[in-house]
């Protein structure tokens, strides 16, 4: 498999390469450039297969022979070694749990798969060694900093937007130490993320430090998103119609690896965009077709607060920038605080299941999609990306008492918070990379 960049100023490259580099020369995004379609028998046995044989025969075709495929096999294995429960919700809605991972979050899955990648490539000596360099809104940076903890050859450097992460994301960001660096902006995520895409553009500097993203932008995060998917449709019940997918979306990384895996035929039905406050993509649909970024604004859905989404080209890129192709495939709505605040409320009192903020916002757009499609029996699915209990300011008060914590995230609790504050300043994060390298 070779990866093109998305504005087409670069030569192709194979896995590894993309996955080194995070990004092209050119500043797009890597592209698969053709999209693997399931085998029959692979369909035909899905519901049957072992995660670990799941996730190889996924990522295989991705990875090509960039890893060996006992490599890669461990390395599948080890990224799906916890639970991906189904778990109904009420009679036409179920969540996809994708918080039972190390840091809690949908995240730990790309994040591990591309670390084991990076100790990979590192352990062949050919590679030099690599600093990750990441924006977060929340959880990206502690699934980021928990995969490559210890990893040999890799520094992981962490922005992150001051005040506008929960307590728990924010000691998963800042307690760890070894090779892990967190940058406190004084900013929001886009902040954050346009400093990070502006390092990656500055020649000077990664002539003289090796720089890769762990955002969803490198091809090694954002592919083994798909898998959640996959172990979806191994619980999904085989004689209902192929379900709605509702997905929480923020930089539009998971949303588009599930197009993806249906674009290779994966059974699934129309997928939703669910949005809180910061909708670019909703206003893309309202508008026809045209898109103007926004600038970000904080919700109770922290881990969404992104403004200029930037895998919305990769989505844009799977329907050829045809938008009569993507609006049949793909719909998108806006949820507000006050709403997603009901939601959790209402599906704790009335079914006795806890959302959490990302997952509400989902499960309200779920909801209104089969509010009007009532007549298609549209039953769906929405994904719970994060536990609630990383949430505690939303989810408490509904409550009526905390939420117990974790064991994997008791051990964080009474470490020293180490951060290092930054302004929304190019230069002064410039400086710091290159006196730290």
């Amino acid at each position: 498999m070779h990866y093109r960049s998305l504005n087409r100023q670069s030569p192709p490259v194979d896995f590894r390469a993309a996955t080194i580099a995070g990004q092209a020369p050119d500043g797009g995004l890597y592209f698969p450039e053709s999209i693997p379609q399931f085998a029959a028998d692979f369909l035909k046995n899905l519901r049957q297969m072992p995660r670990p044989e799941l996730a190889l025969a996924v990522m295989q075709p991705y990875v090509g022979n960039a890893i060996p495929t006992a490599d890669l096999a461990r390395i599948c294995a080890e990224t799906v070694d916890f639970e991906f429960p189904l778990v109904p919700v009420q009679p036409d809605v179920a969540a996809l749990e994708l918080f039972h991972g190390p840091t809690l979050a949908f995240k730990d899955v790309g994040a591990r798969f591309m670390s084991r990648c990076l100790g990979h490539f590192a352990q062949r000596g050919d590679t030099p060694a690599v600093t990750v360099l990441v924006a977060t809104s929340g959880d990206t940076g502690g699934a980021v900093a928990a995969g490559f903890l210890g990893v040999p050859g890799v520094e992981v450097v962490i922005l992150y937007p001051s005040g506008k992460v929960s307590p728990v994301q924010e000691q998963q960001l800042t307690t760890l130490g070894q090779n892990i660096t967190a940058l406190e902006v004084s900013g929001t995520f886009d902040d954050c993320q346009a400093l990070v895409k502006q390092a990656f553009q500055d020649v000077e500097l990664r002539a003289r430090r090796f720089l890769t993203s762990a955002n969803s932008i490198n091809v090694a995060r954002w592919l083994p998103q798909q898998l959640y998917y996959c172990f979806a449709v191994q619980q999904w019940p085989a004689d209902a119609p192929a379900p709605v997918v509702s997905v929480p979306s923020g930089n539009f990384g998971n949303l588009c690896a599930g197009l993806l895996a249906r674009a290779s035929g994966l059974p699934l039905g129309p997928f939703i965009a669910a949005c809180n406050a910061n909708d670019p993509v909703p206003n893309y649909f309202r508008r026809g077709g045209h898109y103007l970024a926004q600038t970000a604004v904080p919700t109770v859905s922290n881990a969404m607060d992104v403004g200029n989404p930037s895998n919305f080209v990769r989505v844009l890129e799977l329907f050829d920038n045809e938008f009569p192709r993507l609006a049949q495939a793909l719909s998108a709505d806006t949820v507000s605080d006050a709403e997603t605040v009901a939601a959790i409320r209402y599906v704790w009192e009335e079914h006795h299941y806890l959302l959490d903020p990302h997952g509400a916002v989902a499960y309200a757009a779920l909801r209104r999609y089969q509010a009007a499609h009532a007549h298609a029996h549209a039953p769906g699915l929405l994904l719970a990306t994060a536990h609630p209990v990383k949430f505690p300011a939303v989810v408490e008060p509904i409550l009526g008492h905390a939420i117990p914590l974790p064991p994997a995230v008791q051990h964080l609790q009474g470490r020293p918070k180490r951060s290092i504050e930054l302004p929304v300043d190019y230069e002064e994060l410039r400086e710091f990379l290159l006196a730290n390298n």
